[in-house]
């Protein structure tokens, strides 16, 4: 029984333009905030720095895979590579980890061995690094919903931004008091916050990845609306659940249909109240009536 799919899902030109504009700011301050980093001696400065190079990658990165996502699928790829952009969004999480590491080894540095921070210069490079950021971050965020690609690369700007807040209060507190520890300190602040959400971009790629059943898409959920919703299902089995990408959950299951019941008109129903139920678009559904009783 055959049934015609859509597999290509072409992704938002908004997402491009986002990834591409933030990606030209990220890019463009980068060397700013590395020489500023760099004169002034200041860790935070240094560290946002190093986070915004990596920025930069992760947002071409992201910005490959949207462009890459938009060629056709073929009969090798027959769901194109929509998925590459969770690969994207997988990368871009586990870098903030790598990131994190290389500061915290850092602070522990500084914390043995304190070097003098020039505070002023710190302070106005860390305020244009806040500009930047700022812009960058409202430009992945605003509009439409973003998918996991696009988050994840708005997390990286994220911390970018935590971090900029970061280095002007630390540059404050030189300022006034000369307290270098507070340098260090704050790098690592930032860093904490910013492992809590790379933790959560990192496992959603991994189980779309690993070709978890989305949140909402239990088996046991599923058959008990269609036994409850569809006039002559009598059993739903072999329920397999994944997604391509966040947008694009998948569906194949079995049904058992009544003796004398329509397997098209059973399927359609199957199908619309999946839909309507779930929102899931795409499901193969195999329907099996039951043989009719044999008169005596």
């Amino acid at each position: 029984m055959g049934q015609g799919h859509d597999h290509g899902v072409a992704p938002t030109a908004g997402n491009e333009r986002k990834l591409a504009i933030a990606a030209a700011l990220t890019g463009g301050f980068m060397l700013a905030e590395v020489f500023g980093g760099v004169i002034s001696g200041s860790l935070a400065l240094i560290a946002d720095a190093g986070h915004m190079l990596t920025d930069f990658a992760s947002l071409l990165l992201a910005l490959g895979a949207v462009r890459l996502s938009r060629r056709p699928a073929t009969w090798k790829r027959s769901y194109g590579y929509d998925r590459f952009s969770v690969l994207a969004a997988f990368v871009n999480g586990l870098s903030l980890f790598l990131i994190a590491a290389w500061i915290f080894y850092e602070a522990i540095k500084r914390f043995r061995e304190p070097v003098e921070v020039l505070g002023g210069l710190m302070f106005w490079v860390a305020v244009a690094g806040l500009v930047v950021n700022i812009a960058a971050f409202w430009m992945l965020t605003r509009g439409e919903g973003s998918n996991l690609n696009v988050r994840a690369a708005a997390l990286h700007v994220l911390g970018d931004l935590l971090g900029s807040v970061g280095a002007i209060v630390a540059a404050i507190v030189i300022m006034l008091t000369g307290w270098m520890p507070i340098d260090p300190i704050l790098s690592v602040f930032v860093t904490l916050l910013i492992l809590r959400a790379a933790y959560r971009v990192v496992t959603e790629s991994a189980a779309i990845l690993l070709e978890s059943a989305p949140e909402g898409l239990e088996a046991e959920k599923i058959r008990e609306v269609l036994l409850e919703g569809v006039e002559g299902v009598t059993g739903v089995r072999h329920v397999h659940a994944w997604s391509i990408t966040e947008e694009r959950p998948m569906l194949t299951l079995e049904i058992d249909a009544a003796s004398g019941s329509d397997p098209s008109a059973v399927r359609r129903a199957v199908k619309t109240l999946l839909h309507e139920r779930f929102d899931v678009d795409h499901v193969t559904a195999e329907v099996d009536v039951a043989a009719a009783p044999v008169s005596p």
